[in-house]
């Protein structure tokens, strides 16, 4: 059923995106600026909050304000030209690529961030496939032009050639490094004259990039570089098409620098004009979602502990999928089989919360949770919807943990089955001894830093990580669907993972080349969803 017009107007004007980048590339510092372009904040955040500075608003944990690097996805909301922006900060390491990966499925649209010296880096790729393979658009922003760094030209086409997108440049840098002048919107016919120290730019209406008067602000050189490149620029590209964007067929390229603030108001608009309202989500029937349904619909993203420490509270990040959310509706919970009453809801800034009576399709919501909810869970109203699953990783990095307080073992195991939750950790078991002793699993070194520094600072906890001698995780299944007994040919041990399925945990790749052979019945899969 189609939904009324207030309704229809309200879910017309949500946005909801993701900024991916390689670590580095100034992620949060341009999320940081965002935010401060749209009234939420008062000044921008650094990302190492020195003494005497703001830290950034989307680096919440402790550990984030310590390293300087985001080790989760923050959400954060805020209204912009009559638009309700939901905006993701995802962790740019790739050690946090699973929880990246997720808080993609939650988005419209991604704003792509590459670092202007150093290009598309490895990153960025595997980022970028996961919008691909979704058909999502995509924003570029080229970074830190007050560095020197590649000709934009060189960068555009390394994007085009990494990627296999094309870049329609809507701005183009005048200079570089200590030479940056300002940037020409090709769209707007306008010049932005940047300078250090002066976050507004001096604006100027010209007739084309040929307009003499340029030449007298950035001088002959730099105004000979722009009308050749601006040649080439327009032989080589037609007019921007927005069907082929919203395909995630071409990427509007912006340039600037998050820093010193230079394009990103420029960026911010270009996002206001183009970025795409909620759209529809597949089950995995195959049938679509229609965003402006009545019957309200969602699925959990994220969930993550501790938010606020004084409660130990558990929060369940929800992406509004149709219609519109009530604080207290009653929901079909699709897993549980059973209604559940979604009471207490919150949208976010970073870890600051603020409870709300209504949400829209496109808004993220932060249900508090006593623990009904796993990541990948859908609700509804009316009709069941199983919306597709979350992609999960295959842990790469294995250990046991110690405590050194033998009667906190209780208070661990809690712990560990909280981060396991949140999808930061896997734990496999022994089917004898059960879940007293479980092997942890994770993607990347990083993230078993992170349990630790968070088993410590948020539960109290002091233990000792015993790494295990596995690097690789697999779920045996039976080709007939049928399930497998105890024990498989070829003298491997099978665990269960905490949500009883049977896994194989193996030193390398040769070992479940062998069980490949000897197990001709057996399929071993990769994630064991």
């Amino acid at each position: 059923m189609s939904a009324g017009g207030d309704i229809k107007k309200e879910i017309g004007r949500r946005r909801t995106f993701a900024i991916i980048s390689h670590p580095d590339a100034g992620k949060t510092t341009i999320t940081e600026k965002i935010l401060y372009l749209g009234g939420v904040i008062r000044e921008a955040g650094e990302v190492k909050g020195k003494k005497g500075t703001k830290a950034a608003t989307s680096d919440w944990m402790t550990l984030e304000k310590e390293r300087g690097v985001s080790v989760t996805s923050s959400v954060m909301q805020f209204d912009y030209q009559g638009l309700r922006v939901n905006l993701l900060d995802t962790p740019g390491h790739k050690d946090f690529g699973e929880d990246t990966y997720r808080t993609l499925m939650a988005a419209d649209s991604a704003a792509m961030l590459i670092d202007a010296a150093k290009g598309v880096e490895l990153q960025t790729r595997k980022l970028y496939e996961v919008c691909r393979l979704r058909k999502m658009p995509i924003f570029t922003f080229a970074n830190k032009m007050d560095r020197e760094g590649k000709d934009p030209l060189e960068l555009i086409d390394d994007v085009e050639n990494t990627l296999g997108i094309k870049c329609y440049p809507v701005t183009w840098p005048i200079g570089m490094g200590g030479e940056f002048k300002g940037l020409y919107h090709r769209l707007d016919k306008k010049v932005f004259y940047f300078e250090r120290g002066r976050e507004e730019p001096s604006i100027q209406d010209v007739q084309s990039w040929n307009d003499v008067s340029i030449k007298e602000k950035v001088g002959e050189r730099l105004f000979e570089k722009l009308q050749e490149d601006m040649e080439l620029l327009d032989v080589a590209l037609g007019p921007f098409e927005k069907s082929e964007f919203l395909a995630g067929k071409v990427s509007p390229m912006s340039f600037g620098s998050a820093k010193y603030n230079w394009g990103v108001d420029i960026f911010l608009r270009l996002f206001a004009e183009e970025a795409p309202p909620p759209g529809p989500r597949l089950t995995i029937e195959g049938d679509e979602v229609d965003p402006f349904s009545e019957d309200f619909s969602g699925f959990v993203f994220k969930i993550q502990a501790n938010m606020d420490r004084k409660h130990r509270d558990r929060v369940a990040f929800m992406r509004i999928c149709s219609g519109k959310f009530e604080r207290g509706m009653k929901v079909k919970h699709t897993r549980l089989g059973r209604e559940i009453r979604l009471a207490y809801a919150n949208q976010f800034m970073a870890q600051d919360r603020e409870t709300i009576e209504e949400a829209y399709s496109g808004d993220i919501v932060g249900v508090n949770d006593s623990g009904n909810f796993q990541i990948g869970d859908s609700v509804s109203v009316g009709k069941s919807i199983e919306f597709t699953p979350m992609p999960r990783f295959s842990p790469e990095v294995f250990a046991k943990l110690t405590i050194k307080d033998p009667l906190k073992r209780k208070q661990l195991q809690k712990a560990l089955m909280q981060l396991s939750e949140e999808g930061m950790v896997q734990l496999f078991y022994d089917p004898f001894f059960g879940l007293q002793d479980p092997i942890l699993g994770v993607v990347g070194e990083l993230q078993f830093d992170v349990l630790m520094f968070r088993l410590n600072d948020e539960y109290n906890l002091e233990v000792k990580l015993e790494r295990q001698p596995f690097s690789v995780a697999r779920w045996p299944r039976k080709k007939d669907g049928a399930i497998i007994g105890k024990s498989i040919n070829g003298g491997a041990k099978l665990y269960m993972d905490n949500h009883e399925r049977p896994v194989v945990l193996l030193a390398k790749e040769w070992d479940l080349n062998w069980l490949i052979k000897e197990n001709p019945d057996l399929e071993f899969h990769i994630t064991g969803g």
